[in-house]
């Protein structure tokens, strides 16, 4: 098998196990505190991580690497999973896989600013409208209902993209799987005592549902999913890899409505698709 076929292998698998990341959020974060869920989810996986990279003997990444390690465990670490476990309490996990249409946009949006690329015309063009459906179907859903949820989803989107562009730009260099790993254990020091410290009193209300939402997105969200995810960008190319993020909300939407019996509406599917569209167009025009 060839380097590229790898690539966009790996990249499948680990735009699937995403996937399911909003509706185990969405299960785990109705018995757990959002931010104990976020540190909690962290700090199981940074242990992981840690002994993954002892166990394999991988040499620590060089001073000038550690600012782009830091961006990356803002984004995927902490900001995103706080960022949608506190939207995922004002709004279902079908209304906010949406905003996952947004995410490749997002991505390429920071590797624009931090490649100092000049895309062509075209490409805001299909950003502004990718935007501008997403903001259409949150007022169509009832704006002062979800506002909250959807401004949050807005921000965990940004914050996503800009860990998803420096973590893509390190593995290059640093290897795949070593970059999610060497950004968790830079967390640690920050995670473990957060987790600590907003531990709930009592686990006898947390159910097996919670206990698995939990263990879903510590093990295949936080870490396997970026295994898989920063090697395929590794193989075969971050921009071309990139693209399958674009089948990421319906799979997700798939989940919700199976497991969670959510309600998909054809709005959101519309507006799904429509972002989907946009963005295709925005990444073509790019470069």
């Amino acid at each position: 098998m060839d380097k590229a076929t790898s690539g966009w292998i790996n990249g499948f698998i680990g735009v699937a196990i995403f996937a399911g990341s909003l509706p185990a959020t969405r299960v785990a974060v109705a018995e757990l505190d959002p931010t104990f869920l976020t540190c909690a989810r962290a700090t199981i996986a940074a242990v992981l991580g840690w002994a993954l990279l002892l166990l394999l003997r991988q040499p620590r990444p060089r001073r000038a690497d550690l600012p782009a390690l830091a961006l990356t465990a803002v984004g995927v670490v902490l900001g995103f999973p706080l960022l949608t476990a506190l939207a995922l309490q004002h709004v279902t996990s079908a209304h906010s896989i949406v905003f996952l249409g947004l995410l490749p946009l997002s991505t390429a949006v920071f590797a624009v600013l931090r490649g100092g690329e000049r895309p062509r015309p075209a490409f805001w063009m299909f950003s502004v409208a990718g935007a501008a459906f997403v903001a259409g179907y949150a007022v169509m859903g009832g704006l002062e209902v979800s506002l909250k949820g959807d401004l949050l989803m807005l921000a965990a989107i940004v914050v996503c993209g800009m860990g998803y562009a420096e973590g893509a730009k390190l593995s290059r260099t640093l290897g795949g799987w070593q970059v999610i790993s060497w950004a968790l254990v830079l967390s640690l020091p920050v995670m473990l005592p957060l987790a600590l410290f907003t531990v709930p009193p009592s686990f006898a209300h947390v159910t097996m549902a919670g206990w698995i939402g939990l263990a879903y997105v510590s093990l295949f969200s936080m870490l396997i999913g970026f295994v898989f995810w920063y090697r395929g960008l590794a193989q075969g190319g971050i921009a071309a890899v990139g693209q399958l993020q674009l089948f990421q909300p319906f799979m997700g939407l798939g989940l919700a409505a199976l497991l969670l019996h959510e309600n998909v509406s054809w709005a959101m599917l519309l507006v799904t698709l429509a972002a989907v569209v946009c963005v295709a167009g925005a990444k073509k025009y790019a470069r």
